[in-house]
């Protein structure tokens, strides 16, 4: 969440920044109005407090000098004081009420974007950085769509996985199963080489996890709600970078790296008639993540090799991409600044987002209350949380599907995977 104190000392700034993820959207009035009345309630019941420490310790002195303490100089001052405390225990109430005021409404404020992050309304505002792999785009002009070629050769089963579960649900057989797995451990074992620690995380999160991420509240009707205050993950980020919540780290043990494969489930709600066919958006669908907790100051080094770290994947694997940077009105609810890489698909013609590399600076580290402390520095600081995805699996695998189709009909493995699938066409 957004700092309070940031907010109050420079409303007009904050403000102006909100603005550029779209026009008056977000209005921090009614926040700062509820902070100056819980400044004004503070005040108050300081100076509440600090008349009735002082009633205490004259009656202490008045009866140490011989005062009767029935007298009516100290019952006086006992009346006194217990008014004052009738008053803080109606006022505090009354705090604590405004203090949840403010955390709800800030929960509901997304990340401020980067200065440096391009202005724009929408993704076609989005900025192309760079392309690599044009030599490796497919030549075959009869080239199937993914699902069609998956069908064919009997490794992908989307009308079984149907009857079995519901629509945008699919079931991976024989080659296409181990296809699967064989990108999901060449993915671990790349970002292992590159400095990661592999996380197996639990797959349900409780409620705190979800909103300590930015999920909740904001996207409840996202997510998949089970039982007992838990939920199916959306994506890996959130168990993994909850593991330290509410933690103080010591700053000699940053940065840590995190990488974890898990199966990831999401409704798509809002996005009914998109992408209903294939591997791109699937109810379920497994991916490796990859999650940094790093020093503020090395946030923004440590995002552009996050995004090399992704980006290693698909030149390994000889895929086309391209890198975007989104614009301030594309920018996810938690990110400031976020990097896609998008996967060509020649079926379609086009390229198609396959991870999304965020920076959210001290936003979740907020919201999750994560800090550090530095040896010899008095007090703590909020750390910077970063997180892309290294790959989504399903989006890999479509993009293999089309960019190695042969004009007979088979599929070449990627050489990077042949010695995990043992074969070299499927």
């Amino acid at each position: 969440m957004l700092d309070i104190k940031q907010i109050r000392e420079n409303p007009a700034k904050i403000q102006e920044l909100l603005n550029r993820r779209g026009a008056d959207l977000y209005d921090l009035q009614p926040i700062l109005d509820l902070d100056q009345q819980q400044r004004e309630l503070e005040i108050q019941l300081n100076q509440l407090q600090t008349r009735s420490n002082q009633i205490g310790k004259l009656i202490g002195e008045k009866i140490k000098s011989g005062s009767d303490p029935k007298g009516s100089e100290i019952q006086d001052l006992r009346e006194e004081g217990n008014n004052i405390k009738t008053q803080i225990s109606e006022l505090e109430p009354n705090t604590k009420g405004i203090k949840a005021q403010i955390e709800e409404l800030l929960l509901a404020i997304p990340n401020i974007p980067c200065e440096s992050s391009p202005i724009g309304k929408n993704e076609k505002e989005n900025v192309e950085i760079r392309r690599w792999g044009d030599q490796y785009m497919p030549n075959n002009p009869n080239i199937l769509p993914h699902w069609e070629i998956g069908e064919k050769l009997g490794i992908t089963d989307f009308s079984r996985a149907v009857k079995v579960a519901q629509a945008r649900f699919v079931a991976l057989i024989g080659a296409g199963a181990a296809l699967e797995r064989a990108l999901i451990n060449f993915m671990l074992d790349q970002q292992i080489s590159a400095g990661y620690t592999e996380v197996l995380p639990p797959i349900l999160v409780n409620s705190n996890s979800l909103k300590g991420t930015g999920q909740l509240p904001k996207f409840a009707e996202e997510l998949f709600k089970c039982d007992d205050d838990l939920w199916l993950i959306p994506t890996a980020e959130v168990p993994v970078t909850n593991l330290y919540r509410d933690e103080i780290l010591e700053a000699e043990n940053l940065p840590i790296y995190h990488c974890a494969y898990t199966p990831c489930f999401r409704r798509e709600a809002g996005s009914y008639g998109k992408d209903t066919r294939g591997l791109i958006r699937l109810h379920q669908f497994n991916k490796v993540e990859l999650v940094k907790f790093v020093k503020p100051e090395n946030s923004a080094q440590e995002h552009e090799n996050l995004v090399a770290n992704a980006e290693a994947i698909l030149q390994a694997l000889k895929l086309p991409y391209r890198v975007i940077e989104l614009c301030t009105g594309d920018l996810g609810f938690g990110a400031s600044k976020c990097y896609d890489l998008e996967v060509w698909l020649p079926s379609a013609g086009t390229y198609r987002e396959i991870s999304s590399c965020s920076n959210f600076k001290d936003f979740q580290a907020r919201r999750a209350n994560i800090r550090f402390k530095e040896k010899g520095v008095k007090g703590t600081q909020f750390l910077h949380t970063l997180n892309g995805s290294g790959l989504a699996i399903g989006r890999t695998m479509a993009a293999v599907l089309e960019n190695y189709q042969l004009a007979d009909g088979t599929l070449k493995v990627p050489d990077v995977l042949q010695s995990y699938l043992k074969k070299e066409y499927l």
